[in-house]
């Protein structure tokens, strides 16, 4: 009687055994790779199946986005400045079945293809572009890995260039570049300033010029401005032509009094 309890309590425990093994629940975000005797027959899930215990193999792969740190790269860019640069990538697996079959380990492939695609592409451009062109450089990232690992199921949907570090020598000279341009920007504002102020000033001299009466209140005008600011300043007006007769009846300064003569 014990023996044969003991046979049906094992027989139970196996059997329970089997159904553990033969029952499998994936979440939504996982598929489940089947492997039958070696061969590959498909992914499973989301939720539960049943495969065959001891016959069959199951894989989970993983659907949700990857995000990466592409670790810092020493890179020489085209104009022969060294520089270190680090990104991050977004990855996700779009096919189960062939990012289990096509590579051992896809994440540790879409790390290795993006490192040296980084260094390959940033020895394409200028430090010029690479600080500017940083958009068009993420593009042509994303294309380029992507392209790389599609036949491993992977879909790559993002590579963003974080930071770029400089040389020390760089940075002065970039510094020094850039209040130059800031000064000759505020020299030309300047400039133009003051042309801009001569031709107002031409313009209403002519204007007065051609209005004597808007010139004697202009006149009227500054003695009342200089005699609030300064109230023991005498000021005598005088009329303009008063001044251009005094000026013609000067006598020319290039002519000198003749040396008078001695008497034998």
């Amino acid at each position: 009687m014990n023996d044969a309890l003991t046979g049906i309590i094992v027989a139970a425990g196996v059997a329970l055994l089997l159904v553990l093994m033969a029952v499998k629940i994936v979440p939504e975000y996982e598929r489940g790779v089947i492997f039958r005797l070696g061969r590959i027959i498909g992914a499973k899930g989301p939720g539960l199946f049943v495969i065959i215990p001891f016959v069959d193999r199951m894989v989970r792969v993983s659907l949700r986005t990857v995000t990466m740190d592409i670790p810092p790269q020493d890179v020489i860019t085209k104009d022969n400045v060294t520089v270190r640069v680090n990104a991050v990538t977004y990855f996700n697996v779009v096919d189960p079945n062939r990012s289990v079959v096509a590579i051992e380990d896809h994440i540790k492939g879409t790390s290795q293809i993006a490192q040296t695609t980084l260094r390959s592409i940033l020895g394409q451009v200028d430090l010029d572009e690479l600080l500017i062109n940083r958009d068009e450089i993420n593009q042509r990232l994303q294309q380029i890995i992507d392209r790389v690992t599609n036949p491993w199921g992977v879909k790559v949907t993002l590579v963003e260039v974080k930071d770029v570090e400089l040389p020390q020598p760089m940075r002065r000279a970039m510094a020094s570049q850039a209040e130059a341009e800031r000064d000759r920007r505020a020299k030309v504002i300047h400039a133009k300033g003051e042309y801009e102020a001569a031709e107002t000033l031409a313009d209403a001299a002519d204007r007065l010029e051609g209005h004597p009466a808007a010139m004697h209140l202009r006149i009227l005008s500054t003695m009342a401005e200089i005699s609030e600011e300064r109230n023991s300043t005498l000021i005598f007006p005088l009329p303009m032509e008063v001044l251009r007769l005094v000026d013609m009846l000067r006598p020319p300064s290039d002519q000198t009094p003749a040396a008078p003569t001695k008497s034998p």
